[in-house]
């Protein structure tokens, strides 16, 4: 199961449509005047009126980057550049992306001041505090709309708000937010990134109200209204446009939906494995993003045993990324920077993965543990009835679909109604297609339980209630 779409999220189905479509009719060049050129113009200019429409921004607003870094890294220098004779000093919070800390970097370098505005044990800024560290000499400050490695949300109204009183330009990094909630108000300039909300790598978005003061901090060129040089990949930018409309369409149910699994994995973890402390704000938050910090854990082996046990997650360890620093948002949270694990839930993300999810959890950290030799309680195990005398136990793993769903149609009639078939599989496709069989069948679907539990030596036990 892949569940770090906080990293990036898969191709959505509408983005791969019109990837396809826009590849045909939208390779030429969109400043050339013939017919191809015309038609690769509309559809650029079609795909911006609708991330400008969710944006909550004019199109000519909007320019096309290579990426979400890029957009921040140009938007920053850009504004900065824009506003030199009000001063050199920049503000941004201490949570902030790795690409707004190298541009801050650069900025001392060259001379420039930079103030870096604290966060509670949350991940949260206090809007006073970031508002106290403003000046007559202030050029930027910077506030991401959600942090990417715990989910909290910031408060950018707030903040928006304390800026627009001191004359203060905000750029807004809203590349884990946009697509899936509202776009803060208030911002002066905002990036995304399209990969983020399932559209195609490659393509970011910066825009820039009208009014701010901006100086691209690149050579001129004439593409992009003038702040990204170079030649648009205009079959991306359609794809990205459609996805971005579509995910929104969808967000409010799946919102809904992935915020009440989340809502189960932070409740429960802490149940189930000992040592272990859910981090970010628990209320103010992304709907699908949940990180948690295990105590004495080398994160880099305990992703490594969840991939083995087929869910890829990500961590904010600095054992998984290519630096030997920790993380530097942890740090500034004041919790733990090793033996993190984030889970972020894409859309479509079934119940049952969940509770998979938080069945192998409690024995693999309980595993990387142990040669620890410390004397820690054992994993908490919720109490699970033994297969009673009247459940069927069909062994078919290492069958592919449909032979599993075949096995236990011929032998279902061996059980009395109200008794139990676990068919245990792993093939994938029996998570879907057991549960379809019941709803045809009249059966009743009762959710899956680690095979190991019904005698397997991997894969899961899909458990059928025979009704009629």
């Amino acid at each position: 199961m892949y569940f770090d779409v906080a990293s990036t999220a898969p191709l959505h189905p509408v983005a791969r449509q019109a990837l396809t479509a826009a590849l045909d009719e939208g390779w030429a060049d969109p400043a050339r005047l013939y017919r191809s050129g015309r038609q690769a113009r509309m559809l650029l200019d079609a795909a911006r009126e609708t991330v400008a429409a969710v944006l909550g921004a004019r199109t000519d607003e909007i320019a096309f980057t290579a990426s979400g870094t890029q957009a921040v890294q140009l938007g920053m220098l850009g504004a900065l550049t824009g506003n030199r004779r009000r001063g050199s000093h920049l503000v941004h919070s201490a949570v902030e992306h790795s690409s707004v800390l190298h541009v801050a970097e650069r900025r001392e370098t060259e001379g420039g001041e930079v103030s870096v505005a604290p966060v509670d044990r949350t991940g949260r800024v206090d809007p006073a505090a970031f508002g106290a560290l403003l000046r007559p000499d202030t050029a930027l400050a910077v506030l991401q709309s959600a942090n990417h490695e715990v989910g909290t949300v910031q408060p950018v109204g707030e903040v928006a708000a304390l800026c627009a009183d001191a004359g203060v330009p905000l750029l807004v990094d809203a590349a884990q937010s946009v697509g899936r909630v509202d776009v803060p108000a208030g911002w002066s300039l905002l990036t995304a990134s399209a990969h983020k909300w399932g559209g195609p790598p490659g393509v970011g978005v910066l825009a820039v109200r009208k009014g701010v003061r901006y100086s691209s901090p690149l050579p001129a060129d004439e593409r992009e209204g003038g702040r990204v040089p170079g030649y648009v990949n205009v079959p991306a930018i359609v794809a990205a446009a459609a996805s971005l409309r579509a995910v929104r369409a969808e967000a409010d149910g799946e919102n809904a939906r992935l915020h009440a699994l989340v809502e189960r994995i932070r409740a429960r973890v802490p149940q189930l494995v000992p040592e272990i402390e859910v981090v970010g704000d628990p209320v103010r938050r992304l709907p699908h993003i949940v990180t948690f910090s295990c105590l004495y854990v080398d994160g880099e082996v305990l992703l490594t045993e969840l991939d083995r046990a087929g869910f890829a997650v990500s961590s904010g360890s600095s054992c998984t990324s290519s630096t030997l620093t920790p993380s530097h948002v942890l740090a500034a949270m004041g919790v733990l920077t090793e033996g993190n694990v984030r889970v972020s839930l894409p859309y479509g993300t079934a119940e049952a993965d969940v509770e998979r999810f938080l069945a192998v959890l409690p024995d693999l950290v309980a595993g990387v543990r142990a040669p620890l030799g410390l004397d820690l309680p054992a994993p908490h195990r919720e109490p699970r009835p033994e297969p009673a005398a009247q459940t069927l136990v069909l062994d078919a793993l290492g069958q592919r679909c449909p032979l599993p769903v075949i096995e236990l149609a011929k032998r279902i009639g061996e059980v009395p109604v109200g008794g139990t078939v676990a068919v245990l599989a792993d093939d994938e496709a029996a998570r879907l297609d057991i549960p379809a069989w019941c709803g045809m069948r009249g059966q009743e679907y009762a959710g899956e339980a680690p095979a190991a539990e019904y005698g397997g030596d991997r894969g899961s036990a899909y458990l059928v209630v025979r009704r009629s």
